[in-house]
């Protein structure tokens, strides 16, 4: 929609978990290095845990797109499925062929051969499981299980489990207290630490979305203020004001976000609006996105038009 009008390849500020708009800021090093060197040792366990936003799926595109030949990886996204489920996705994932009736013990059995075979190729095979928090007390048992399977001086799979918060709660049950005993590295991902780090991660983003300029061009210095405290520097939310913000500065037809398409961008926001934002800015929003909408709807009609005659 505004792409042309501001000079961009492709939206700066999409929620896709695109790895062109990973930005390397210190706190996401620090997460890759703990799980290389983790998984380099040969560590059974690896635990990630972040708030909601703070960029964990886009951290796993990044270790899965980082890990070397060396490594079979294993991406679990769907973390709400069973133990038995959960072991099927795994050998899909090892490109294993399962028949339809299989039971529980011979699954279990293929995945092993299957593990000793990539171990003897010299492979060591990562499973990583996105969502982690959402994983049953059953299934992460049945991860521990099948951690077990070793060789005499190594493990046949490393686990990572990447989630949020609730993941340390659940984990701290006295029947789970096997599988948090054998958790050797573990990192929280920060929020966005300050506006240094919140200026570096928008930067980072218009220039991967083809803008060459500097930032200050396309967007005011004094809106970043106000983003990192209404943000609370959560990427996510951060992504949505700044969408939010180019939108109704395109409406409006001028080529820098200023301050006011901020505000009017968090009185449409949950979680961050004001009492008092939301208040003087909501109304004029609504009106600028029927605006808009009105704009679209005609000229697409009128293209249609141009083809029918």
């Amino acid at each position: 929609m505004y792409l042309k009008h501001f000079g961009f390849n492709e939206f700066p500020f999409s929620l896709t978990p695109n790895l062109r708009f990973f930005c390397g800021l210190e706190a996401y090093k620090e997460a890759l290095d703990v799980i290389t060197v983790s998984l380099q040792n040969g560590e059974g366990f690896i635990k990630i845990t972040g708030e909601v936003g703070t960029g964990k799926t886009l951290l796993c595109r990044k270790l899965l797109n980082s890990l070397g030949n060396e490594y079979v990886t294993v991406y679990i996204f769907n973390a709400t499925l069973d133990i038995f489920n959960l072991q099927k996705a795994i050998a899909h994932e090892l490109e294993m062929p399962v028949p339809k009736n299989i039971d529980h013990h011979d699954l279990i059995t293929l995945i092993t051969e299957k593990l000793i075979s990539l171990h003897k190729q010299g492979k060591k095979t990562v499973i990583i499981v996105d969502e982690a928090h959402t994983l049953t007390d059953q299934t992460l048992e049945g991860l521990r299980l099948l951690s077990n399977l070793e060789m005499e001086s190594s493990k046949l799979v490393q686990i990572v489990l990447v989630g949020q918060p609730e993941l340390n709660k659940k984990l701290k049950k006295t029947h789970l207290r096997q599988l948090e005993q054998r958790i050797m590295f573990s990192y929280h991902l920060p929020t966005l630490r300050n506006k240094e780090e919140l200026l570096s991660y928008i930067c980072h983003r218009l220039a991967a979305a083809g803008y060459p300029a500097p930032y200050s061009t396309i967007i005011s210095p004094k809106t970043i203020k106000l983003l990192f405290k209404t943000s609370r520097g959560i990427p996510r939310l951060v992504n949505i004001l700044c969408h939010k913000a180019f939108l109704l500065t395109y409406g409006y037809n001028k080529k820098i976000v200023g301050i006011n398409a901020i505000k009017m961008a968090i009185a449409d926001t949950e979680n961050v609006a004001t009492p008092a934002m939301t208040t003087t800015y909501y109304y004029i929003l609504k009106v600028v996105l029927i605006s808009l909408l009105i704009t679209i709807t005609i000229g697409a009609g009128s293209k249609l038009l141009s083809l029918v005659l």
